[in-house]
């Protein structure tokens, strides 16, 4: 993880308490980056993430589905001879 601290040296025990803090609070993401803005004695903490990957959702034959993988072979013929409408 890169850090940036502006305005200022901060000791790297304080600095991994930020990450450590950090990372506890959006413990469902990764942290790519952190700055560190200094100003007087107090301290403003910017993160910065992975993106996620989007995963494409559809709405078919009555079920949100990411992939037709799961489908039994009736559900994969009702998809399969759905009306499909061009965008």
């Amino acid at each position: 993880m890169k850090v940036n601290v502006i305005g200022g040296t901060l000791p790297q025990a304080e600095i991994d308490a930020y990450i450590k803090y950090g990372e506890e609070k959006y413990s469902d993401r990764i942290i790519n980056e952190m700055t560190v803005t200094l100003d007087g004695d107090f301290v403003d903490l910017k993160y910065e993430f992975t993106n996620v990957p989007f995963d494409r959702i559809r709405r078919i034959t009555g079920y949100l589905v990411g992939t037709l993988d799961r489908f039994n072979d009736g559900k994969r013929a009702e998809e399969h001879d759905r009306v499909k409408h061009g965008v």
